[in-house]
């Protein structure tokens, strides 16, 4: 069901501010299970699981977790006694196999595998995984793979925390306090986004779009978004992002990430069986921060337009 697309230039261009909400009980039950912390907003429980046990480098320069390496899985109540999981785990090329044969087994399905970099160091996959049923049940099937992602970060090393340079120094590392001008990022991609350490990062929902399972509503919160995170320093900056688009829309946001200089690094679908299709498509850029964020811009302003005439 499609809103108007007076209605939908309101709600994209609004930064998606969810209250907080206290957790409901089945939900506190699959925190204790998975061993992992989350919140509950927009009636999504969403459970953080992210890689900062891993190192990683894109061209060799540094990237922090909050970049793009926080995987997830997020519940949604459907009707009756049903719940839906979705989510997305971060994973070095190493361990995508064996963490796929855990899902599985435990009676889970695997959506999507695919890429969110060029030249990253390690290589870096992530794993969309779905499931339904009640939320206990899912949480226990869950346990198995996020049982092997925490040994496999107790093997790793953790990074070492990068030297802080001094006050008034005029470029920051990314893992430093934050080096860009994030009002004016949010003003040209006309919506707010969050810091977290050094990352500045803009969601859009795709409020347009209505997909529901076993009567779940799959919301931003579930993955239905697009998103931009930016590091860096104004001058020197990284983007890294993921839209979400209508089969119509895929080819003018391609066009228009390309002729701005944005890399496409992958596209995909996140979820199966769903209408109405929606596919992803990850991209990349460095540069000058606002000429980054002009060409995010881009992008979004052909998102909700009316599919073309046949």
């Amino acid at each position: 069901m499609k809103a108007s697309l007076a209605a939908l230039a309101l709600v994209v261009f609004t930064p998606i501010v969810a209250a907080a909400q206290a957790v409901p009980e089945p939900y506190q039950t699959v925190l204790t299970t998975l061993g992992k912390t989350g919140d509950f907003k927009d009636n999504v429980l969403k459970v953080n699981i992210p890689r900062g046990d891993v190192a990683v480098t894109i061209a060799g320069r540094s990237a922090p977790t909050p970049f793009g390496f926080g995987g997830w899985v997020a519940f949604a109540k459907g009707d009756h006694d049903m719940d839906v999981m979705m989510g997305d785990l971060v994973l070095t090329e190493d361990e995508v196999n064996p963490v796929m044969s855990a899902i599985l087994t435990n009676g889970l399905q695997v959506t999507a595998l695919h890429n969110h970099f060029f030249w990253d160091q390690p290589r870096m996959f992530y794993m969309h995984v779905h499931g339904h049923g009640t939320a206990a049940a899912i949480a226990k099937q869950l346990k198995p793979a996020i049982d092997l992602i925490n040994g496999f970060a107790a093997k790793r090393a953790r990074p070492a925390a990068p030297a802080v340079p001094p006050l008034g120094a005029a470029e920051a590392t990314p893992y430093t306090r934050p080096a860009l001008d994030t009002a004016a990022l949010a003003k040209i991609i006309g919506t707010a986004g969050e810091q977290n350490g050094a990352v500045y990062k803009i969601t859009i929902g795709r409020p347009d779009i209505e997909i529901r399972e076993h009567g779940a509503l799959v919301n931003s919160r579930m993955g239905l978004n697009t998103w931009a995170a930016f590091t860096g320093t104004d001058t020197n900056a990284m983007v890294a992002g993921d839209v979400a688009m209508l089969e119509h829309e895929v080819m003018p946001v391609l066009a228009a990430l390309r002729a701005n200089g944005l890399d496409i690094v992958a596209i995909h679908h996140h979820m199966t069986d769903t209408r109405p299709v929606v596919i992803f498509l990850h991209y990349f850029g460095t540069g000058q921060a606002t000429q980054l964020a002009k060409g995010v811009r881009a992008a979004v302003d052909l998102l909700g337009k009316g599919a073309p005439a046949r």
